[in-house]
Parts: C-alpha cells; sequence; structure tokens
C-alpha cells in the first residue's frame, strides 16, 4: 500500500509539474531572446521565495495542530456498537496518520499557491515609494494604501486560513477519536481537546482584532454614503467603533487563553459575547448617527468630506492640472476667420473607422488571408506639411488560408505586408479614400518610405511560425505568382537542437516540430507575437491601452502600446473604470520585424512607476530615449482621456454645495445615427486651439449639460512636443444657447432638403451611413460637420458621398466640404450670418440676406454663386440625380431673387 501510494503521488507530480517545466524553460528562452530574462527571474524568485515560506510556514503550523490532535487517538481504539446493532470499527494512528499528512500537504500546497499569485503585492510593499499626499483624516501617505494595506490584508488572510484550518483538521481528528461527540445534551467534549480548541480560538480572536484595526483603516478607500471615502458618520462612529471592536477581540484573546489555562469556557463565553456587543453596538451607533444627525442635515455634515473626495479625485486622475478657459460662443466667423484655421479645415476627418476599414478590406486586402484588423489615427510630415491621416496594417490572416496545413500555417504563410496610409479629409471621383501608401509591396506616392513592409508581430499575429526553414517563406503575390523571401531580422528562439525541438514540440503539442526535415540549425521559432499578450507577458503588472497603434519610422513599422499604472485604493478618489488612480506612464514600442520591445517611461514623477522601477531596475527607459522619429508620433491614448472625461463631467464642480446637488453635471451627448443613440466618444483630429498659432494633434470631446441638448463644454488633450499630455476645457458662458451635437442631428433630420434625400437614397436600395458628428471649434465659435456614406445595393464598399456642414442656425450639404464651406460663407470675407427668419428653418446653403443697395463686391459674390449654382444643376441633371436638380434650381432661383432685391 505505501509503495503503490508513493507510486500515485509521483505520477501525479509528474503529470502536474511537466507542462509547468516546459512552459518555464520555454518562457526562459522567450524573455532571454528579448533580453528581459532578469524581470522573468524577478518574477520567478517571488513566486518561488513567497510559495516556499507559507508552504513551510503551512505545513509547520498545521503538522503541529494535527499531531496533537493525533495524539489523543488511541493506538487501537476500541470499537463501538450503534443502536441498530451495527459495529463500528474507529481508524487506528497509523491510519490516519499518512491520511492527515497529506491533506496537511494539499492545504499547505494550496495557500502556497494563492501566495505565490500575489508576488507583486509584497514586491510593490518592500519597494515602495512615498506619493507625498496624506489623507486628511489619519495623515498617512497614499502609499501606505496603495501599497501597504494591500500586503496586510494579505497577511491577515493567509494566517486566517491557517487558523481555521487547524481548528477544522483538529477538530475532525477528536471527531475520529471520539473526544468530541454530539449527545442529546448537546456536545460533547473533552478536557484535551477543549484546551487545543480554545487556544485556537484565542488565536482567532487575535486575527479578528488584526482584521478590525485594518477595517477602520479601509474607511478611507471604500464606499459610504455619497461619496468614496470616510463620511461624517464613519469617521465619527464606524472608525471609532472599529478600534473599540480591536479592542474587544483582544480582550476576548485574553479571556479565551485564561479559559484554556483554567479549563472553564466562562471565559471564552464571555470574550465572545463581548466582542458580539462591541461589533453589534458599533454598526448600531452609526446606523442611529447617520439616521438621526447626518441624514437631516446631511449637505452640512458631510460638507467637509465632499471637499476631501473633491480634491482627492482631481489629484488621482490627473484633473487638478487641467486648464479651465471661457469662450464667448457668440462669435461670428468671416472667410478670413476660416482661411486662419486652414490647418484645422485641411484636416477634418471625413473618413469614420468602420466605413474606412470595409473599404479598405475591399480595395487593399488584395488577397482573402490578408486582414486590416483596425484603423489608427495619427500625424505625419508628408512633402513639409502636417497631416493628419488614417492607416491600416495588412496582417496575415492564417484562419483564411485556402490550404490551411502544417507546413503552410507555421514555415510558409509567417507574416503580413505593408499597410494602407491615406489623409483623413481627402476623396476621390469615386467617394473612395486617397491613399498616399498602398499596394503590395507598398507604393508610396509621398515621401514616406517603406523599406521593410514585413508584419511578423501585430494585433493579428497568433500562434507560433518557424522562419529560416528550408520552406520558402510566402512574401506577397504578384500577378499569378508569389515573391518569396528569408527572415533577416533578430526576432524567434532558435529551434534547431534536438532539446529545443523536444521542449517546443512538448509546449504546442505538435510532433511536427520534433520530426520535420525542414527545421534546420538556423531556424527560429517565433511565439506569442499578438502585441498585446507579448507585452502583458513581460509586465503583467501594467494595464493596457485597447489600442495599439502602428507607426512608420525610417523605414521601417513598429507598434506603439500605452500602458497604465492603476489603483483602486487612493484615498478619498471616486472609482470610475474600477480604478481610481490612473497614470499613462509607460510607452511600450514593439518592432513588426525584429519583435523587440522596448518600455518608456512617460510620467516618470508617478510613485507606482518609480516602485516598478525599483522593482525591475533593467525595464525601464526614460522616454528621451526613444527614438525622435518614434515621439513625434507618440498620443495621448484614448482610453484614460476617456476615463478622465468621464469623471471631470463630475468633478469640474469645485463648490461642494453645487457638487452634492449635481447642479452642474455634465455629460457626453448622446446623438442619434443610422437609427441608434450613442453616446459621442473622444475623437483624434488636428485642430489650432483658441489662442494658439498653430494646428496641432489632439484629442477632443463635448460635453452637454445633464438631460439638456445644448451645449456646455469641450474637452482636449494635447499631444505634440511639450504640451503632450495636458488638459484643456473650454466651456461656454451659461446665459448662452449653443447648438448641440444632438440638436444639430435633430435639425439634419427635420431639413426640407437633407431629410428627403437620405429618405430617397434609401428607398432606391442604397444604404446611407451617417457618420461621426464632429464638433469643430474655429476661434470663438463652432462648426459642426458631418459625413454621409452611400454603400450601394448589394455593393460592400461604402463611398464618402457627401458633408453635412452645420454653423449656427444654418445647414448645408455638398459633395466637399470645401463646396459646402463655400455655401456657409462665400468666396469672399464677408462674415457669415444667420437667416432672417430663425423661426423658420433656413433653406440649406441658402446665402444670407444682400443689405439694400449691395456692394459692387456682393454682387460679384453673388453672380458667382449663382454661376455655380446653375452648374452643380447641370452636373446633377447629367447624373440623373433629380433631387439635387430640383434643390439647386429652387437655389438659383433664390439667388436671382435676392440680386433683384439688391440691385
Amino acid at each position: 500500500m505505501p509503495i503503490r501510494f508513493v507510486v500515485l503521488l509521483l505520477a501525479g507530480a509528474l503529470f502536474f509539474f511537466l507542462p509547468f517545466t516546459v512552459d518555464f524553460l520555454t518562457d526562459w528562452l522567450w524573455f532571454g531572446e528579448l533580453g528581459y530574462r532578469d524581470v522573468y527571474s524577478t518574477e520567478i524568485t517571488a513566486r518561488a521565495g513567497l510559495a516556499v515560506a507559507v508552504f513551510a510556514a503551512a505545513v509547520a503550523w498545521l503538522t503541529l495542530h494535527v499531531r496533537v490532535a493525533l495524539s489523543a487517538i488511541s493506538p487501537a481504539p476500541v470499537p463501538f456498537t450503534t443502536r441498530d446493532g451495527f459495529t463500528v470499527a474507529l481508524p487506528t494512528r497509523d491510519q490516519l496518520r499518512p491520511l492527515v499528512m497529506m491533506a496537511v500537504v494539499v492545504a499547505a500546497f494550496l495557500l502556497s499557491s494563492f501566495a505565490s499569485a500575489q508576488w507583486m503585492t509584497v514586491l510593490s510593499w518592500w519597494n515602495q515609494i512615498t506619493f507625498g499626499k496624506v489623507d486628511p483624516v489619519l495623515g498617512r501617505d497614499a502609499a501606505f494604501y496603495i501599497f501597504t494595506l494591500p500586503a496586510l490584508e494579505l497577511a491577515r488572510g493567509l494566517v486566517m486560513s491557517l487558523v481555521v484550518l487547524a481548528a477544522a483538521g483538529a477538530a475532525a481528528l477528536y471527531v475520529a477519536a471520539g473526544q468530541m461527540a454530539l449527545t442529546p445534551f448537546g456536545v460533547r467534549i473533552d478536557t484535551a481537546a477543549r484546551t487545543h480548541l480554545t487556544w485556537l480560538a484565542a488565536a482567532f480572536f487575535l486575527v479578528l482584532a488584526m482584521g478590525a484595526w485594518l477595517g477602520r483603516v479601509n474607511e478611507i478607500v471604500t464606499t459610504s454614503g455619497i461619496i468614496q471615502g470616510a463620511s461624517y458618520a464613519d469617521v465619527h462612529a464606524r472608525m471609532p467603533a472599529a478600534l473599540l471592536l480591536a479592542g474587544a477581540a483582544v480582550v476576548a484573546a485574553g479571556l479565551a487563553a485564561a479559559s484554556a489555562i483554567s479549563g472553564s469556557t466562562r471565559f471564552l463565553i464571555a470574550g465572545a459575547g463581548l466582542y458580539a456587543v462591541a461589533m453589534l453596538g458599533g454598526e448600531g451607533y452609526a446606523t442611529l448617527l447617520q439616521r438621526f444627525a447626518v441624514t437631516p442635515n446631511e449637505q452640512v455634515r458631510e460638507t467637509p468630506f465632499i471637499e476631501h473626495n473633491i480634491k482627492a479625485t482631481r489629484e488621482a486622475f490627473a484633473l487638478d492640472q487641467v486648464e479651465e478657459r471661457e469662450l464667448p460662443g457668440e462669435g461670428a466667423l468671416t472667410r478670413a476667420d476660416l482661411e486662419a484655421n486652414r490647418g484645422t479645415l485641411d484636416n477634418v476627418r471625413l473618413w469614420d473607422h468602420q466605413p474606412l476599414l470595409e473599404t479598405f478590406g475591399q480595395i487593399q486586402e488584395i488577397r482573402t488571408y490578408y486582414d486590416f484588423v483596425s484603423v489608427d489615427n495619427d500625424r505625419y510630415m508628408i512633402n513639409g506639411k502636417n497631416r493628419q491621416v488614417m492607416l491600416s496594417v495588412r496582417e496575415l490572416n492564417p484562419a483564411a488560408l485556402p490550404n490551411r496545413s502544417w507546413i503552410n500555417e507555421r514555415l510558409v504563410f509567417t507574416h503580413g505586408h505593408g499597410l494602407t496610409l491615406g489623409p483623413v479629409n481627402e476623396v476621390t471621383r469615386e467617394g473612395l479614400p486617397v491613399l498616399f501608401v498602398r499596394d503590395l509591396p507598398p507604393v508610396t506616392t509621398v515621401d514616406i518610405d517603406i523599406s521593410e513592409p514585413s508584419i511578423y508581430f501585430g494585433e493579428l499575429a497568433g500562434d507560433y511560425v518557424i522562419v529560416r526553414s528550408k520552406a520558402q517563406e510566402f512574401h506577397y503575390p504578384k500577378g499569378e505568382d508569389n515573391v518569396y523571401s528569408t527572415y533577416n531580422g533578430t526576432g524567434g528562439v532558435p529551434v534547431g537542437s534536438l532539446w529545443n525541438k523536444l521542449l517546443f514540440a512538448a509546449r504546442f503539442r505538435s510532433y511536427q516540430i520534433l520530426l520535420s526535415d525542414d527545421i534546420t540549425s538556423e531556424s527560429r521559432l517565433m511565439f506569442d507575437r499578438q502585441i498585446r499578450t507579448r507585452v502583458s507577458k513581460i509586465a503583467p503588472f501594467l494595464v493596457f491601452d485597447d489600442d495599439p497603434y502602428a507607426v512608420v519610422n525610417d523605414g521601417r513599422i513598429f507598434w506603439i502600446q500605452d500602458a497604465y499604472t492603476v489603483s483602486d485604493r487612493y484615498p478619498y478618489a471616486t472609482a470610475a473604470g474600477g480604478v481610481n488612480y490612473i497614470r499613462n506612464s509607460v510607452k511600450v514600442v514593439v518592432d513588426a520585424y525584429h519583435g523587440t520591445v522596448d518600455f518608456y517611461v512617460a510620467e516618470p514623477n508617478d510613485p507606482i512607476v518609480q516602485t516598478l522601477e525599483r522593482i525591475f531596475p533593467t525595464l525601464f527607459k526614460p522616454i528621451s530615449e526613444m527614438p525622435a522619429g518614434l515621439r513625434s508620433h507618440v498620443r495621448y491614448p484614448e482610453g484614460i482621456f476617456q476615463l478622465q472625461a468621464s469623471v471631470y463631467s463630475t468633478y469640474h464642480m469645485n463648490n461642494p454645495a453645487v457638487f452634492y446637488n449635481k447642479e452642474d453635471q455634465w455629460e457626453s451627448p448622446a446623438v442619434d445615427s443610422s437609427g441608434e443613440t450613442r453616446r459621442m466618444e473622444p475623437y483624434y483630429t488636428m485642430m489650432k486651439l483658441p489662442g494658439e498659432t498653430e494646428a496641432e494633434f489632439i484629442q477632443m470631446l463635448p460635453f452637454t449639460p445633464r438631460r439638456r441638448d445644448n451645449l456646455a463644454s469641450w474637452m482636449v488633450a494635447r499631444s505634440d512636443g511639450a504640451d503632450y499630455g495636458k488638459l484643456q476645457v473650454f466651456q461656454f458662458p451659461k446665459q448662452t444657447l449653443v447648438f448641440g451635437p444632438q440638436q444639430v442631428v435633430a435639425r439634419i433630420n427635420q431639413d426640407q432638403v437633407i431629410s428627403p434625400q437620405i429618405t430617397l437614397w434609401n428607398q432606391q436600395g442604397s444604404q446611407v451611413i451617417q457618420g461621426t458628428l464632429m464638433v469643430i471649434p474655429i476661434e470663438q465659435s463652432l462648426i459642426y460637420v458631418r459625413p454621409l456614406y452611400l454603400r450601394a445595393q448589394a455593393g460592400r464598399i461604402p463611398e464618402l458621398t457627401r458633408v453635412i456642414v452645420a454653423y449656427q442656425n444654418r445647414i448645408v450639404m455638398e459633395r466637399t466640404l470645401d463646396e459646402a464651406l463655400v455655401r456657409l460663407f462665400g468666396e469672399g470675407d464677408s462674415p457669415a450670418r444667420p437667416a432672417a427668419t430663425p423661426a423658420t428653418p433656413a433653406v440649406p446653403g441658402a446665402a444670407p440676406p444682400a443689405a439694400a443697395g449691395a456692394s459692387t463686391t456682393d454682387w460679384d459674390r453673388m453672380a458667382g454663386d449663382a454661376r455655380a449654382t446653375y452648374q452643380r444643376a447641370l452636373d446633377a441633371q447629367r447624373a440623373g440625380d433629380w433631387a439635387k436638380y430640383g434643390e439647386e434650381i429652387k437655389r438659383l432661383g433664390e439667388l436671382l431673387e435676392r440680386m433683384k432685391q439688391g440691385r
């Protein structure tokens, strides 16, 4: 029996540890290839150290208590007979000992596994950097709550588990020994068992005392009432009660010890009663205080704590650095204003991500096994001008291969090829995007060179591939033939040796790796090639943005992945998105060809990233070491900006009374789009901000007052140069009505020309896709721009067919943005004015009424508008667009009437 038991134990250990060993060894090679073996060894050492320490402590503690309990079991217990006449033979001490020890080992292993998973908690506590910010109640640095408190809670949880496991195991053994039994008169416990379990009860009360003390501290970081953090009732009732409860638990532990020594249970019962009274009394007092003292005067009582919450939340989300500015919102735009903001208008994004992605998929995938996963926004210096572009990488999708053999998926089709890149605002005559970079191999029409277009690492790259094998690697298709290549990079782990073949064959459950004749001594195996998987494996302690983006630099393609340091324990800060502290502290760069990964510190003053630098001294580099070509493409990530905007919509209110009543709460506008109502999301654009001289790459989101549709403000995050990361909010006066996005959309849908045209297109079998409504600030005013896409019946390619522009109470729809702006503002420099009768919907595109006795300049402008309108009518007639023809003829008549009146 013992031999069979040992054999089974060894077989189980082999079954469990062999996959772990294989994964460890292959990961060791993977980290070594990337140059981050120090990072991996730090993790493994910490995990192993914690596991061994907890395992040893658990085995020692549990063995001590089960031995004491086992000693109470007779070597040859006397069987007993039940009332039904059955004889029950009790197990002997020797029979129980191996089973008990196996249970001890299993319990210790489970505890050690849990503890080893908390390795980062322990290392962060040991290497913590202070924040220099203290909570206003207990006066502790924020680092205590973020680093120390989790470690203390981990220790308390482990100790509590050990005490409970020891008590449960000892009680079970005492029952087996007959020293504990349930009788008609209650539970019978022999003296030895009672003494042992009473000592454990004393230990249990001490752990409860520690929990009560930690509970007092936790009030600073938990939600209470209307805020996150300790409220009036918490500070004046629950926190003092927690101290009282901790003292009661210590007294109860002393009484339990006295009970163990004296053999009387009265002390133990008294201690338990004292603890129960303290617990119920404290919570009861807090409830009464909240109901009768706080609730009737809540605003007054909670004001100091609301102030703490506002200050801490703004600090935790870096909103205390937001620059707030006022805009009049009533400025009249002139053509000169438009020309002064040409950098903004030349970069208005007319292509939405999804329509553009679908279009790229139809005109640039080239083969079915290529995929465009996402579209990224960026800016490039093109022919001497800073232009906003949208680009998408052409990645290989092995699942779409026509012949999915192991050789094809692993050796031949190993990488994607190139990308597609075009301006955000240019369209061909067919309504398709203009492309600066296109086709296979990449053809560029501007000064963006791509000398190495191969994509071995990307958003789609999943399973492993083997390069430098005897099989030719497919590079790109060329007519009826294919072009092949050989990988000359540094990526991948050598797989030519028999030992490495065995390891990777075991890891990927692939016998082909071991038996294939195509694998040579030069072959390299690439795995974990997907961007987020790759960087998360190196740095699992960071939180990564959902949108890595591609950058072309020095002829090669790189990926930039934003990473955040976060916490949910910043004192007094309200949580959003599961965190109440966040910084975009790290920028990660991944080479799409070589697979190298570099971590750059973008916010060196963040205490969390400083702590990480202490733990992993070889992992991070200062952002000053990032190549200049890549740094010029760094952008403020959408994930953190959306979170900050969400928090700021409430926490722009600094006055506690206003905050309490939510008098000035904002929200992102809800906009109707193709029959669905969605909240606007932040979007990237190039814009000349008020007070600046040049257009820059920003991220923007407008706000409306809660449950109202007029525009209240707009928030931007800057991305260029020394202004990177600066947040600005531009507010409109509350007494001024500025149309909000939903109001503009409603007016578009009610327009007498635009709405019937959209209906007509839909009735003709085409699908009209309404693009993102963009708010475009120009000087002290706003224009709204919305592209319209048309997908023909049975067609798959969305075409940009019209652009709608709204300014004040006027709306026009034209084929291009420039034509729409000419309709609104003319080609001269006279200011655009609202229609004469605001109560009546203005005719889209109608010029402002001319004053009596129009000047020669006005007359020439109107004549030019009339000629252009007549030409558009003829074009519409030739194209069979009768709705457009009718619209232009009507407009021509109005222009002629105005010219007559102005004579």
